[in-house]
């Protein structure tokens, strides 16, 4: 019995042993991950970390595309940390984390910038993270894709999914938003322009001339723009208040007066989008239209244009679009690349409802339109707007079918429950990101209907729908609107080839 006592204290003292050791181990600090679990972009975003709050200050020579300065990151740790990733395609000269100079490796190839503090992080510890560079952006790629633009134009860190990493450090992806101060300085004959209130221009030095932007509200880093080139820019204020800044590229010839008579109507088309969506929801507005890029992107508060949308005149349905984003993926995010319909399928509606605000057909025109002029075969219905894949992730069925699905769900509830619908998900997840299956438990707790099988034919299943998006209409209506095209039908088309086309996947 005395030797069994003694053999059992002895196994209990070693369980007690190494429950304590298996405690102190799963303690201590770990890395954080590479990216946040995006099916589509597996490095996308870091573990780990949460920022707060980038200050980016940069001296761009357009001459010879260097890219240099700082970024200051002020970031959370979500967990103990031993090391954190920063997505960033450039080289870094130095790290400091809390001051003191921490390792870093920037890997070859894939954005990733590996820090290893010389502390551990603790969780919901704050901390300032430093980052030095200078590099050429133009000449950086990131999984083979390079998504600088570089010419006659300028320099422009614009794109989709991806643009920040040619020249800020970041936890880039739309789940992690934060505020920006940027400042960046270019040669006199130069505007730099990114997001935001322009606080200043400052001449520190002769020749040079520094630009700081401030950016108050939450916002995702491929919404963050960099624009250094040769522009005309114009500052003045909203109806309401707000400063409306816009800039076009020296180089715009023939297209320059069409860019400006549509996007000097910016404040006019967000007031209208207000009384559908909600009240604006940042605190500047404005947009930019460049030679540089053939699509266009709702780069938060300043959207950015490519000028080839006005090669044919004006075209206010892109700035609807566009400026819808400011809602509907700058306001609300996505939570993963695949609810690329929160984004585009609601931008796309803006361009119906503006076209029936505009007389040029009506938002049930434009909806069985599309319907009926696309055969039961065609491409259209081959996707699925919920989870169209990375490689067709700008694809016209989610633009296209992303509205149709819009108006199905307008069909069925109504419209009072269907612009409430809208507005509550302003409410509900403004300043914060979002996901389809919320978006749909919201439109049933709205509207008080049942919409599994509206959502599962017109969002998560291939094939053309049997019904159309207005209902069963009557054999009339549809039949006068397959024969007649909306005016605005053409237009709002070009926006989406335009698009989808330049987009980097």
């Amino acid at each position: 019995m005395r030797a069994r006592t003694r053999t059992g204290l002895g196994v209990l003292a070693a369980g007690v042993a190494s429950v304590l050791l298996a405690g102190t181990a799963s303690a201590a600090p770990t890395p954080g991950a590479p990216g946040v679990g995006d099916s589509y972009y597996p490095n996308a975003g870091n573990g780990g970390t949460d920022v707060l709050h980038y200050d980016i200050r940069l001296t761009y020579q357009p001459a010879t595309d260097v890219l240099s300065g700082t970024t200051t990151l002020l970031l959370t740790a979500t967990q103990d940390l031993s090391r954190f990733d920063l997505d960033f395609a450039l080289k870094a000269s130095s790290v400091l984390v809390n001051n003191r100079p921490a390792q870093f490796a920037n890997q070859n190839g894939n954005g990733e910038l590996v820090v290893t503090p010389a502390q551990p992080l603790l969780k919901g510890q704050t901390a300032t993270v430093v980052v030095a560079y200078s590099d050429t952006p133009s000449t950086e790629k990131v999984d083979g894709l390079n998504a600088w633009k570089k010419g006659s134009f300028g320099a422009l860190g614009v794109d989709e999914p991806q643009s920040s990493a040619w020249w800020f450090p970041a936890n880039d992806h739309p789940t992690d938003k934060a505020t920006y101060d940027v400042s960046i300085e270019a040669p006199d004959d130069n505007v730099a322009v990114t997001n935001g209130t322009l606080v200043r221009t400052t001449k520190q030095r002769a020749g040079w001339t520094r630009w700081q932007w401030r950016s108050t509200k939450p916002q995702a880093t491929y919404l963050t723009s960099f624009i250094v080139g040769k522009y005309e820019l114009n500052q003045a204020t909203t109806p309401d208040g707000k400063p409306f800044i816009s800039a076009y590229g020296s180089d715009l010839g023939d297209s320059l007066y069409a860019a400006k008579a549509s996007v000097e109507r910016t404040p006019e088309i967000d007031a209208f989008l207000a009384t559908k969506f909600g009240p604006y929801p940042f605190e500047a507005e404005g947009g930019v239209v460049t030679s540089g890029i053939g699509f266009s992107l709702e780069n938060q508060t300043r959207p950015t244009y490519g000028a080839r949308n006005f090669a044919a005149g004006s075209n206010t349905t892109l700035i609807a679009h566009e400026n819808a984003h400011q809602w509907f993926g700058d306001n609300v995010s996505l939570g993963r690349w695949s609810d690329i319909w929160l984004n585009e399928g609601f931008a796309s509606y803006a361009e119906w409802l503006w076209s029936e605000h505009e007389g040029e057909g009506t938002v049930a025109e434009l909806a069985q339109y599309t319907y009926d002029s696309n055969p039961a075969d065609g491409d259209l219905w081959k996707l699925v707007p919920a989870d169209p894949g990375a490689d067709n992730q700008f694809d016209n069925a989610v633009y296209d079918r992303g509205a149709l699905t819009l108006q199905a769900l307008r069909t069925a509830v109504g419209d009072e429950a269907f612009f409430k619908i809208l507005q509550a998900w302003q409410v509900q997840k403004g300043g914060s990101n979002g996901r389809i299956q919320e978006f749909i438990a919201l439109a049933e707790k709205v509207s008080g209907k049942p919409l599994y099988d509206l959502f599962q034919t017109w969002l998560y299943t291939a094939g053309k729908p049997a019904v159309g998006p207005n209902g069963a209409s009557p054999a009339a209506f549809t039949a006068r609107a397959a024969s007649v095209k909306p005016q605005s039908f053409d237009q709002i088309q070009a926006n989406h080839r335009n698009l989808a086309a330049e987009h980097k996947h």
